[in-house]
C-alpha cells in the first residue's frame, strides 16, 4: 500500500472524526436549549449596544413563552412575513428577529411588543404583535463578534467552527457552574461542622462558678460570736457576786 493512500484514507478518517463531533455537539446543544436551532448570528444594528452585528447569540427555546417579562431579549419570527408564510401567501418568509420585550399587551391569551434597543419606537408587523406562535426562545448567551467567521469562510465550515466554538464555551459554563455549586455546598458544609465544633459559651457555668464559690466562702466564715461574748460577760457577773457574798459571810465570823 503506497503512501499516496495512507494519506488518504486518515484524511478520510479525520473528516469521519470532526463530522462526528460536530454532529454530538450539535445534538448536545439541541437538547440543552430546547430548540432546532439554537445560535444565531446578528446582522443589523437594531440591538446596539446590547448586541453588535455579528454577535452569536444563544437562544434557549424550552422557556414557556407565559414565562417571558418585561425587559427579556427574545427571537421571534417577524410576525406579519410570518403570517403570510404560514398561509403560503406571496411576501412570506421566516424572518428571524432579536429584540427587547418592551410591553405585556396583553395576558390571556399572551402578546407583547417589542423594541430594539437602537430603535425610537415599535413597528407593528415586526415588533407586534408577538404571541406564542411567533415566539422562538430567549436570548441566553452572546458570543461576541464570533459571526465574522460566516463572511470568511464558506457553508458548512463556518458553521461548523461556530458549533465547536459555542459547543465548548457553554459546556465550560456548565462545568465551572457544577463546581460553584459543590464548592459553596462544600464551604457551608464544613462552616456547619466548625460550628458544631466549637466550644460552648461558658459564661452561664462561670457565673454559676463564682455564685457557688461565693456561697461556700459565705458558710466557711467564722461565725459572729457577739451573743457568745455577751453570755460570757453575763456569765462571769455571777462569780463576782459570789465573791462578795464569799467576803461578807467571812466578815461577819470574824466578829
Amino acid at each position: 500500500m503506497t503512501n499516496h493512500n495512507l494519506g488518504s484514507k486518515k484524511i478520510i478518517k479525520d473528516i469521519i472524526i470532526v463530522g462526528i463531533v460536530v454532529l454530538v455537539i450539535w445534538v448536545g446543544l439541541q437538547l440543552i436549549f430546547g430548540t432546532a436551532n439554537p445560535f444565531y448570528v446578528v446582522s443589523s444594528g437594531s440591538m446596539i449596544p446590547t448586541l453588535e452585528v455579528y454577535d452569536v447569540i444563544v437562544v434557549r427555546g424550552n422557556i414557556p413563552f407565559e414565562d417571558i417579562k418585561r425587559g427579556d431579549i427574545i427571537v421571534f419570527f417577524s410576525p406579519a412575513k410570518y403570517e403570510k408564510y404560514l398561509n403560503g401567501e406571496p411576501g412570506g418568509e421566516e424572518r428571524v428577529i432579536v429584540h427587547r420585550v418592551d410591553l405585556i399587551m396583553e395576558d390571556d391569551p399572551k402578546i407583547v411588543r417589542t423594541r430594539g434597543d437602537n430603535n425610537p419606537s415599535s413597528i407593528q408587523g415586526i415588533d407586534f404583535p408577538i404571541t406564542e406562535k411567533e415566539y422562538i426562545g430567549i436570548v441566553e448567551y452572546t458570543v461576541p463578534q464570533v459571526g465574522y467567521i460566516t463572511k470568511i469562510l464558506q457553508p458548512p465550515v463556518n458553521y461548523i467552527i461556530i458549533a465547536i466554538i459555542i459547543g465548548v464555551m457553554v459546556m465550560r459554563h456548565f462545568a465551572k457552574k457544577k463546581e460553584e455549586i459543590t464548592f459553596s455546598h462544600t464551604a457551608k458544609k464544613d462552616e456547619t461542622e466548625s460550628e458544631n465544633n466549637e466550644i460552648p459559651d461558658i459564661g452561664v457555668d462561670k457565673e454559676y462558678v463564682e455564685k457557688k464559690d461565693e456561697t461556700e466562702s459565705e458558710n466557711n466564715e467564722i461565725p459572729d460570736i457577739g451573743v457568745d461574748k455577751e453570755y460570757v460577760e453575763k456569765t462571769d457577773e455571777p462569780h463576782e457576786s459570789e465573791m462578795d457574798n464569799s467576803n461578807d459571810t467571812k466578815s461577819e465570823d470574824e466578829r
